[in-house]
């Protein structure tokens, strides 16, 4: 854990020199100490920002503040933390020599549906989506997730639970090098958009096909896109085994920055490991 805690901590600390950024004088604890600690919640205490902070003052020496500062400056460095996790994707598809890419949708709820009147975080019938795989309705958000071939996370995007699985990739800004393969399930045929990834993107969209399909897939290909798809559940797995029963948020804001953190930690453990 002090292995991964320093590991953590000096990515941080480089990228905030590296891009110039500086700590405010008045300020206790530095903006690295506060990712790190932030970070070390979501992968060892599932979310528990104070367990987290007490571990970093008792083991690291990090100085006290109050825990209402510590999650207002949390949720202000909210564009840093995505900024250093667009880098650290950028690095590993720098390294990704397959250039294999996954995607795939998970969903979190907030609440089951018999409490959705009293659910205060959201309010909205867009948050009510269907997990088809559990058969069974939820009240929250989902999260489209791209990974490696080998299951690490390098882009994400997180909406409302009610949007289906191409629509919201259409929403998604795409960021993969040339010359990819991005393979995905049948919820994400649309042959307009295979096309133009193709023709603009040079990103070739390989899409399990369904039974009525206008374009079949040869055995070989149909395996492959089976092989491949099957990886990003155990990527879900990981992830969602950094939560908690129930994740705590007073605000939504602060439910999808505790989603951000346990993707974060999951892939720094990834690449770390």
């Amino acid at each position: 854990m002090t292995e991964q805690t320093i590991t953590i901590y000096c990515f941080i600390d480089d990228f905030f020199h590296a891009t110039g950024r500086k700590d405010d004088a008045h300020c206790k604890i530095t903006d690295a100490e506060l990712l790190t600690t932030a970070l070390l919640s979501a992968r060892f205490f599932y979310g528990n920002l104070h367990s987290a902070y007490g571990y970093m003052q008792a083991h690291h020496g990090v100085r006290h503040i109050d825990k209402s500062g510590f999650v207002r400056r949390l949720h202000r460095l909210q564009p840093q933390l995505l900024a250093l996790f667009t880098a650290l994707g950028r690095v590993i598809k720098e390294l990704n020599c397959s250039c294999v890419y996954l995607i795939d949708s998970f969903p979190v709820p907030v609440c089951d549906n018999i409490p959705i009147p009293c659910c205060h975080l959201l309010e909205s019938e867009a948050y009510r989506g269907k997990c088809v795989s559990k058969r069974r309705y939820f009240y929250g958000f989902r999260v489209q997730v791209v990974t490696t071939s080998d299951g690490v996370p390098v882009q994400f995007y997180i909406h409302a639970g009610s949007f289906a699985d191409i629509t919201a990739f259409k929403a998604m800004e795409l960021d993969l090098p040339q010359d990819s393969e991005l393979y995905a399930d049948a919820a994400y045929t649309c042959y307009e958009v295979e096309d133009l990834l193709a023709e603009c993107e040079q990103i070739e969209f390989r899409c399990c096909r369904k039974s009525n399909s206008r374009r079949k897939d040869e055995p070989h290909r149909a395996f492959l896109k089976e092989h491949y798809r099957k990886r990003i559940e155990t990527t879900f797995s990981g992830i969602t085994g950094f939560f908690p029963k129930k994740i705590h948020a007073v605000t939504a804001q602060g439910f999808i920055l505790k989603l951000i953190l346990f993707i974060f930690a999951y892939t720094l453990t990834q690449v770390i490991e």
